[in-house]
């Protein structure tokens, strides 16, 4: 590193009781191409009135009349600010130098070595301007993560609530035109007696209850309305479903007698341990190849755990690292929307996921996310509303 003949003077604060080599210091320094601002200190209240100012470096003496290099070290290090620390001595040991290395100190010198004082203070200089931009540099990888997981939060609920407005609309819209219609055909069929009649308003009949019943199959995919029942009777619905659709057979096991709580969770929890469990069905059936599936559901110490295992083939770490396994990615978000995290663990006896939720941490969640959307009915993703 090298200093520009038209860069500002570089501002040294030297701990030194003898202004003899005070004196000494700054002719090495201008030797050696550097220009100073320097500032001499000998006691320690001097040193702390000085620390209020910005330096670029500290030049230290390791003996001073009641004070040493170290303990301005340490009053350094407890300032809190994060100035290179070079420290020069005549009499300085192997065990003090490494003593001070370990303590924070940029470099050390002996007096009669001053020659490296130049390169010292530049590469102290160049170090710490590194680390403060690398720390910079993670401070603000840590904003823009945090940044992205809100943004994941905001799409994931985005979503839900996006599929509860079109699970409406399809309930009141598409859902009432189609009973209103069947209801229609069903008076023709009574009122008349023509055979070709009653044939074709037959054939609609079974038109339009296929469409009914592909209505609601919609709907509850889009927006789960068991959860109004709670979520245990939603997992014991689907794990009915999915027993009878696929012939694997589901377990469920809840805790007995059933908690109060499992009956009255945080706005936003029924909602992401239901999502959670049919993410992990779904893959089952693609992938696991499994003749039998547990889910369990426990409530201890506070936070609510969601299981689902399977005796399948398991995931292999090529599958987990998948660059588009969006799904256990989206299982990460989603529950982070309350506040909890996914575990997943696999090998050759099966695949297990579990989803934790604290549940202070999901009522926290969910009151910001009522403050953030004030007076609507959506400001709950797990509630399906007046359908």
């Amino acid at each position: 590193m090298t200093l520009a003949s038209t860069a500002p003077p570089l501002r040294l604060l030297h701990l030194e009781d003898s202004e003899l080599d005070h004196e000494l210091t700054l002719a090495h320094l201008q030797r050696g191409g550097l220009a100073v601002q320097a500032l001499r200190v000998d006691s320690e209240a001097e040193y702390l009135l000085a620390l209020e100012q910005p330096w670029d470096v500290i030049v230290s003496d390791y003996n001073l009349p009641g004070f040493s290099g170290l303990v301005a070290l340490d009053l350094l290090k407890a300032y809190g600010r994060d100035v290179p620390f070079v420290l020069v001595s005549g009499e300085i040991g192997e065990d003090t130098a490494v003593e001070a290395m370990r303590n924070g100190a940029s470099d050390y010198l002996l007096k009669n070595n001053l020659a490296r004082l130049v390169p010292a203070l530049l590469h102290a200089i160049e170090a710490s301007e590194t680390r403060r931009a690398r720390e910079r540099a993670d401070l603000e990888l840590g904003v823009s993560k945090q940044r992205l997981h809100e943004l994941a939060q905001h799409l994931q609920t985005s979503v839900e609530m996006e599929r509860a407005a079109i699970a409406r609309e399809i309930h009141d819209d598409v859902g009432g035109s189609l009973t209103a219609l069947k209801f229609d055909l069903a008076w023709i069929v009574r009122h008349t007696d023509a055979p070709e009649v009653v044939a074709r308003v037959s054939s609609a009949l079974e038109t339009v209850t296929l469409a009914i019943e592909a209505s609601q199959r919609i709907m509850h995919n889009l927006r789960p309305a068991i959860l109004e029942q709670g979520l245990l009777a939603a997992l014991q619905w689907m794990a009915a479903r999915f027993e009878r659709r696929t012939g694997v057979i589901c377990v469920l096991r809840v805790p007995q007698p059933v908690p109060p709580q499992l009956q009255q969770l945080p706005a936003g929890v029924p909602l992401v341990a239901y999502r959670t469990a049919q993410e992990a069905l779904t893959n089952i059936t693609k992938h696991a190849q499994a003749s039998k599936v547990q889910i369990d559901l426990v409530l201890a110490g506070g936070v609510l755990s969601l299981e689902v295992s399977d005796n399948g083939r398991g995931l292999s770490q090529e599958d987990l690292a998948k660059v588009r396994s969006f799904g256990i990615r989206g299982l990460h978000e989603r529950a982070r929307t309350v506040g909890g995290w996914v575990d997943l663990s696999s090998g050759p006896g099966g695949t297990t996921l579990i989803l934790s939720v604290p549940l202070q941490e999901a009522e926290a969640s969910a009151s910001a996310l009522q403050r953030s959307a004030p007076g609507t009915d959506d400001a709950d993703p797990s509630s399906w509303g007046a359908l």
